[in-house]
């Protein structure tokens, strides 16, 4: 599978960035992925390898760049509550820097460089992510509604809020791409699950949005401790119905 380690021209600098995608010569549908909070690092780049076997150009851009590049803290393989919570701590003022603004910013250059690779299909792309940047992919699909036809987001978290630009009421509405999010049963109260899905209800998108049983935040990452097993299998199930769905005819 090859990858490639590339730099993304943006309006505040070079992002730092990982791509795979099939070594088989042919044009492949792009995938935007989004980090977790923790960046780039092995657990991510396998994900973006097993999903490029699929059939994908997946780039996963370092959405701190600004702040240098990947990665930004040193974890250790395997993340303990402990140290996630003070790598955390470290990382928040990052997270708190990401302005809708900024966001926006750099969605724009992340899918002008993905569309621009000669190994993507012309046509739309999909957009995904974790934790943080679960929030990233809806709003960059959002925005990017003519572009991006598939969004997914994981264990994504404070969708709602009561805030005048809380995701659920202010970029869902937005979106016209189909769209899952898995909920781990610990990110939002059941009450505001059930708000965000009456959003979507109305919005008329063809969506699934799902609490995985028995799981916390993270619990794709099977670098920590939150890692749950039957969980990350679902959300394989749940990404490659999404992406197959609505990108097979470029396939």
């Amino acid at each position: 599978m090859p990858t490639a380690k590339l730099q993304i021209p943006t309006p505040d600098g070079q992002a730092d960035a990982f791509a795979a995608f099939p070594d088989d010569g042919e044009r492949h549908p792009g995938v935007l992925f989004y980090m977790d909070i923790f960046g780039i690092r092995p657990e991510l780049e396998r994900k973006a390898r097993e999903l490029a076997e699929h059939g994908y150009y997946v780039l996963v851009p370092n959405v701190f760049y600004r702040d240098g590049a990947a990665p930004l803290v040193e974890l250790p393989e395997f993340v303990t509550q402990e140290v996630r919570q003070e790598a955390v701590a470290q990382l928040m003022p990052l997270v708190q820097a990401q302005t809708p603004e900024r966001v926006l910013r750099d969605a724009a250059a992340y899918l002008e460089f993905l569309t621009s690779r000669p190994e993507v299909a012309p046509g739309p792309v999909a957009a995904m992510g974790y934790c943080m940047g679960g929030g990233l992919a809806l709003r960059t699909a959002a925005a990017h509604a003519d572009q991006v036809a598939a969004v997914a987001a994981f264990h994504p978290g404070k969708l709602v809020s009561d805030a005048p630009d809380s995701v659920h009421r202010a970029v869902v509405p937005a979106i016209t791409a189909d769209v899952h999010i898995g909920h781990a049963e610990t990110d939002m109260r059941p009450e505001a699950v059930s708000e965000l899905n009456q959003v979507l209800d109305a919005s008329g998108v063809r969506y699934t949005s799902e609490i995985y049983p028995g799981t916390v935040h993270g619990f794709t990452m099977s670098d920590t401790s939150a890692f749950d097993a039957a969980g990350l299998a679902r959300h394989w199930e749940r990404l490659l119905a999404l992406l197959d769905g609505a990108l097979a005819t470029r396939r």
